[in-house]
């Protein structure tokens, strides 16, 4: 049985319980009982309402976030799920900075469990650059199931990667209301 490998870091038992619940097909199941639905965060500008929400909420006095966007060029195959970029220029004498976060579209479709960790962990290097201890407190203070989030993410990527999307039918997602 060979193990999923977006969970190497955990344990040998947990890694061959969810290989054994791919092959048994039932992991699919185990995702949409936890997570039923996808979010509700389509494009760029709920994107940035959405993260502005909880930038506000948790780390208004952090710097301002210049960009915020879906990016179709971040691949998970380079363990990047999001990215957090700070550019400093030199304009008229004076520097600048700007920061930005851009979330790979593979989040367009998936529970809101799963964006909003990607964004508190984001939001979370305008504090820490590091991935240290303090940095870890800070995603945990805005989410504080981060680390039980961020595991079923990557128990989710390993199903994309293994048998494909999970939300992709519109029976998965959430109902627009007007």
């Amino acid at each position: 049985m060979s193990r999923p490998n977006y969970l190497s870091a955990y344990s040998t038992q947990l890694q061959d319980q969810i290989a054994r619940l791919l092959e048994q097909d039932r992991l699919t199941d185990y995702l949409l009982q936890k997570y039923p639905t996808s979010n509700n965060v389509p494009n760029d500008g709920a994107l940035r309402e959405y993260v502005l929400n909880i930038k506000n909420q948790y780390l208004r006095k952090s710097p301002p976030l210049s960009k915020i966007v879906f990016d179709k060029k971040i691949h998970v195959v380079n363990n990047a799920l999001g990215l957090h970029s700070f550019v400093s220029r030199v304009q008229g004498g004076k520097l600048k900075s700007k920061n930005e976060i851009r979330i790979s579209t593979l989040f367009k479709h998936t529970p809101e469990a799963f964006l909003q960790m990607i964004v508190v962990h984001e939001l979370a290097h305008l504090k820490e650059k590091d991935h240290n201890k303090a940095f870890y407190q800070l995603c945990q203070h805005m989410l504080p199931d981060y680390h039980q989030i961020e595991f079923d993410v990557r128990v989710y990527l390993t199903h994309l990667e293994q048998k494909g999307e999970v939300y992709a039918h519109a029976s998965h997602r959430p109902k627009l209301t007007r």
